[in-house]
């Protein structure tokens, strides 16, 4: 058969092409070569300019040509051979596998602590909660009212607003004016108040005032109203607003159990206290009241807010606790929390500070709303109270309300009116929408936690006793105690508990807010932003994206976390590089192919930011790859053959040794370890995942007994077991006993590109502190905690310039060199903030009084060029080259 014939057999059987597909489809070939007369293509010679190639133009063209045409050649050439790897990990999968994203195979995630609250963990969940399914929130059709019609069909978002179910609450102002809290306060004299004191009648009156601050009755026109446009401005926003039925179910099932729900989230956006509301409101949870945070809104959106059921602490609650006017908002507000949560009606918390926001991960606010939240439980005002962890993940966080946060002004009416329209008109006739998914964890009891939390209090110690003797060799040995480090300042409202149950708040806080985010699901973006950073900086050819895609997708389900987007690999790559075009490059290459490269400029930190929401499920593999990597370079230079490092034994001991020196390195904001598990656990659980992922194989020491060989084992010197609740012995006990243990690298194909990726998430971190060590030789110091953050961060944005990576584009052969400069992402301010608070954690800064405020300099400790030193090398050790 001739060249002609056959090219014209294949043009009639493959699909999209020739006549029955697109006009140009024809020409698209895998086969053909670049400059040819059959590209459809511009030529392209450079990075940006004429060379770039808009990714909305080319992308659905591209992907249903060359694709199509591309995987079908695959898969025809399959058949006389191996199967084609897509894979650089080593895997083997057909071009076209699609992956069940959705059904069976998707794991149900945010199982409740079975540690702490073991009577919840089996309640609130049963497997046939699994295989519910999802429903878009947004889609409200004929079949969600009790109408039908032809103009119910076009009025449908209209009447169901209408029926949404609000209860009343008049007489909530009464009620707080009763409670025992604020009687206290009436007759004489106020408390902490100087002179004969107030009336009754003045101090009645200022309650009512302060009342008006915190919130206001809900009215139900108004809600209504909102809920309809608010239906109507979500469906031209997103593409979807995805909720699983089973965990709604969940939570409808504590709902009538009679205890109170209280939700406590994460906070990705402005739109999250809007959008929850929403959602448990057209689930028939009713009204839920937002915990907002007043210094973020204007005070004409503090208005409409309180009337659509938000609450704000007043601004004299945060006065001084021998303050009278403190005194009485903080009686008001406990009244309200105490009436709110005995009425029933649900409370959403935010855990976490505004996205972005320069400062600690936890929130001082959200923090001091739970500790009311406590003190009403402890009190005994209300038996029990269901905590519920939240958290909305977003293929892109909205930018309009995002930028308009971290303005100078608080967020106005007007102003924020004026950026939903802003973001309306760019969503007008876009084809690529935002998804979104509503994750809701098991609930749990409050009363439960209370009591089983305590006996998993152990004693703490700071980073400078921890770390700073080690990283001075002073000495080897790592205490057998936990880190205490603690970065969110306690509110007032927190100061008038004890300190035992100030300690509650705080880690009830930190608990919750681990099983939010291991709730959350990982979006398209997230997946796409790890892959072009981690293992694909210089560029990848489309084709081979769509494998490493499918590959991290079903690493991350493997792991335990679920996903928020399903369908074919297909459009899902090019549903997200159509939402990334802002920060990738597209090439035309040889062969009709595509080359991803990421931006650069600010939108490589943009990736990093995206890339970061991947973290929570590799975070374990990530610390154990970093502490072998730090093992193995001290042993082997890092030049050295992949089979040369793998010759090299380590044991458990040094596993476990580098391990917790990496976990109390590292903040606590950014590892949310759960406060009943101990680090010697978590090193355990690192070891078992590098064992499970294929990247240590055990290895028996030369001098050591087979461990299959148990006949001569004396289980009289030392019992196997302990009573339940014996903890006098610690937990590094186990460390005498896998002395003999020992593990070394695998050997197969795809370890050294995993360990490489692995290492990489950490790296920006990592390589942060590395450049906070080495700027304290040219710090000026003493200075302000914010001015020494900007100096380091103009050191990092200066070292970031110098180290910018220059690499080579595989682009035309025939076209000039295309050289591209992607900066490293650590050049963060968030990360900056981060070494700085670590540093004075470990003794590096100290903190003084001074004219201007609290100053920083540098301590006597690492005042020496060889302290300095000391202390590069010993964060370096753990940073992948």
């Amino acid at each position: 058969m001739s060249l002609s014939l056959l090219r014209a057999w294949v043009l009639s059987i493959c699909p999209g092409d020739g006549a029955m597909g697109h006009p140009k489809s024809s020409q698209v070939m895998v086969q053909t070569p670049y400059g040819s007369t059959l590209s459809p293509f511009p030529r392209l010679g450079s990075c940006g300019g004429e060379g770039e190639v808009p990714g909305s133009q080319i992308l659905e063209t591209h992907l249903n040509t060359m694709l199509d045409s591309g995987s079908q050649t695959q898969q025809r050439s399959s058949h006389s051979g191996p199967e084609a790897s897509l894979w650089s990990s080593g895997f083997s999968v057909k071009l076209e596998a699609v992956t069940p994203f959705l059904g069976k195979y998707r794991p149900f995630v945010g199982r409740c602590c079975q540690t702490c609250t073991p009577k919840s963990w089996e309640s609130f969940f049963h497997r046939s909660l699994m295989d519910l399914g999802f429903c878009n929130v947004i889609l409200v059709k004929e079949e969600n009212t009790r109408f039908r019609g032809w103009l119910v069909r076009r009025l449908c978002c209209f009447l169901w607003s209408l029926e949404q179910r609000i209860p009343p609450c008049r007489d909530a102002p009464q009620k707080i004016m009763e409670s025992t809290g604020v009687q206290s306060l009436l007759p004489g004299r106020v408390l902490g108040g100087a002179g004969e004191g107030q009336p009754p009648a003045l101090v009645q009156r200022e309650v009512r005032r302060i009342l008006g601050h915190i919130q206001a009755p809900p009215r139900p026109f108004l809600l209504r109203l909102f809920s309809w446009v608010l239906l109507r401005l979500l469906n031209c926003l997103f593409l979807n607003v995805q909720l699983h039925r089973g965990q709604m179910k969940m939570v409808h099932k504590a709902a009538e159990a009679g205890s109170p729900l209280v939700l406590l989230s994460t906070h990705k956006s402005l739109l999250d206290g809007i959008l929850l509301p929403f959602v448990l409101l057209s689930q028939g949870l009713g009204v839920l009241r937002v915990a907002w945070d007043p210094c973020a809104c204007s005070p004409a959106l503090r208005a409409l807010l309180r009337n659509l059921g938000g609450l704000f602490l007043p601004a004299e609650a945060n006065l001084s606790l021998d303050s009278s006017e403190g005194v009485l908002a903080r009686a008001v507000i406990c009244a309200a929390v105490e009436q709110l949560l005995g009425s029933g009606q649900p409370l959403l918390i935010f855990l976490e500070d505004a996205p972005g926001a320069p400062g600690p991960r936890l929130s001082a606010l959200g923090q001091a709303w739970l500790g009311l939240v406590v003190q009403a439980v402890q009190a005994g005002i209300v038996p029990d109270v269901t905590l519920v962890p939240v958290a909305v993940t977003y293929d892109l966080v909205p930018d309009a309300p995002y930028n308009m946060h971290h303005a100078s002004a608080p967020l106005g009416l007007w102003t924020g009116a004026l950026a939903v329209l802003q973001r309306l008109r760019r969503c007008w006739g876009c084809s690529h929408k935002v998804c979104v998914r509503v994750n809701l964890a098991q609930p749990f009891s409050l009363q439960e936690y209370i009591t089983n939390a305590r006996s998993c209090w152990s004693d703490r110690q700071t980073l400078e006793h921890l770390l700073q003797p080690i990283v001075l060799g002073q000495c080897t040995t790592v205490p057998d105690t936990e880190k205490e480090q603690e970065w969110t300042p306690v509110p007032r409202l927190l100061l008038a508990l004890r300190e035992e149950d100030r300690l509650l708040v705080r880690r009830l806080s930190r608990h919750v807010l681990n099983a939010s985010v291991v709730s959350s699901a990982v979006m398209s973006t997230a997946i796409m932003a790890t892959l072009l950073l981690c293992k694909h900086r210089k560029g990848v050819v489309l084709s081979r994206l769509l494998g490493e895609f499918s590959w991290l997708t079903e690493e991350t389900l493997l792991r335990g976390f679920d996903v928020g987007f399903s369908g074919q690999l297909r459009s899902l790559v090019q549903h997200t590089l159509s939402l990334l075009r802002a920060h990738v490059v597209l090439l035309r290459v040889q062969q009709g192919d595509l080359l991803v490269v990421p931006r650069p400029g600010p939108g490589l930190v943009h990736l990093a930011h995206l890339s970061a929401e991947l973290l929570p499920a590799f975070l374990s593999e990530a610390v154990g790859a970093c502490a072998v990597q730090a093992l193995v370079a001290g042993r082997v230079p890092c030049e050295g053959p992949w089979e040369l490092q793998g010759v090299e034994l380590l044991s458990q001991r040094e596993l476990y040794h580098q391990v917790l020196l990496l976990l109390h390195l590292l903040p606590r904001d950014l590892l949310l370890l759960q406060p009943c598990q101990s680090s010697y656990c978590y090193c355990q659980e690192v070891l078992d995942r590098l064992i499970q992922c294929g990247l240590l194989v055990a290895e028996e020491a030369p001098s050591s007994r087979p461990a299959c060989d148990t006949g001569r084992q004396r289980l009289s010197a030392k019992l196997l077991w302990k009573l339940s609740g014996d903890f006098s012995d610690s937990d590094s006990d186990h460390f005498e006993e896998a002395q003999g243990r020992c593990f070394r690298l695998s050997e197969q194909s795809r370890c050294p590109d995993f360990l490489i990726f692995l290492c990489r998430l950490l790296r920006p971190l990592l390589k942060a502190f590395t450049q906070a060590a080495a700027f304290l030789r040219q710090a000026r110091l003493p200075d302000t905690e914010s001015g020494y953050v900007e100096q380091l961060l103009e050191f990092l944005q200066a070292s970031a310039q110098e180290e910018g990576l220059f690499e080579l584009c595989p682009v035309a052969p025939c076209s000039a060199p295309a050289f591209i400069s992607l900066p490293p992402e650590y050049a963060d301010p968030s990360l900056a903030i981060s070494a700085v608070w670590t540093f004075r954690d470990l003794g590096v800064l100290q903190q003084t009084s001074g004219l201007a405020g609290p100053q920083l300099m540098l301590s006597p400790a690492f005042a020496s060029q060889e302290s300095q030193d000391r202390l590069e090398q010993f964060i370096r050790q753990f940073v992948c080259s």
